[in-house]
């Protein structure tokens, strides 16, 4: 293969880990949006929908190996196929999470806690998703470690809404009828699986970023 055309290999994959990007955080926004309107038909296109996530994966995984295979890169070409790698990895991995938040909303039975701001919650991870992207993109940075800041945020809230619903189970002034209990602890589990969730998102998010930063200057403070 000229090597022009090599040079075009990594340039495409670069586009196409973006838009595989795009696909994500368009899959994260219908989970969210799901969640709070309660739409099934949207939640069932988000679970319908992980199929496309997980075939792009597996190109970009080949096209990956391809260029490693057939090209043997090195130095900054070679760091760069193998931060795309672990970042599709990572995109995958948020299209997961998304699918589970169509999955919530077909399984939610009523409003328990309305104090739990979860779309407050989800709107930090949908811009720490695609702040993340951009970074990779631009091969910004600074925006990498302001990710790792911003992590902390999400992290904060995450905590503070688990608080809120055990505390909402601590002060209940009227006691749960045997019938009822098994409803509550349900919707409090499904509660608390949709806040560890976005938290994950978070944390890919930053994963995204610390691939970057390594991919960029060969630092991989954020890496651990």
């Amino acid at each position: 293969m000229p090597r022009q055309g090599y040079q075009d290999d990594l340039e495409q994959l670069r586009e196409d880990v973006l838009y595989m990007g795009e696909i994500v955080v368009e899959r994260l926004q219908l989970g969210l949006d799901a969640l709070e309107q309660k739409d099934e038909e949207i939640a069932n296109a988000v679970i319908e929908g992980d199929h496309e996530v997980n075939q792009l994966y597996l190109d970009l995984e080949q096209q990956c190996i391809d260029l490693i295979a057939l090209q043997q890169p090195v130095a900054g070409d070679l760091r760069f196929i193998a931060a795309s790698f672990k970042i599709i990895t990572d995109l995958e991995r948020i299209a997961d999470l998304a699918t589970n938040l169509g999955k919530y909303t077909l399984d939610a039975e009523r409003n328990l806690t309305p104090d739990v701001d979860i779309q407050g919650i989800g709107a930090l991870t949908v811009e720490m998703v695609e702040t993340s992207m951009d970074a990779y993109r631009d091969e910004d940075v600074e925006t990498c470690y302001y990710l790792d800041e911003k992590d902390d945020e999400v992290d904060e809230r995450c905590e503070v809404a688990s608080e809120t619903i055990a505390r909402d189970l601590i002060e209940r002034q009227h006691p749960v009828e045997e019938s009822e209990l098994e409803h509550l602890m349900h919707e409090v589990n499904r509660l608390l699986l949709t806040i560890r969730d976005l938290e994950r998102v978070g944390d890919h998010a930053v994963n995204i970023a610390a691939r970057t930063l390594y991919m960029v200057e060969s630092d991989d403070a954020l890496l651990y």
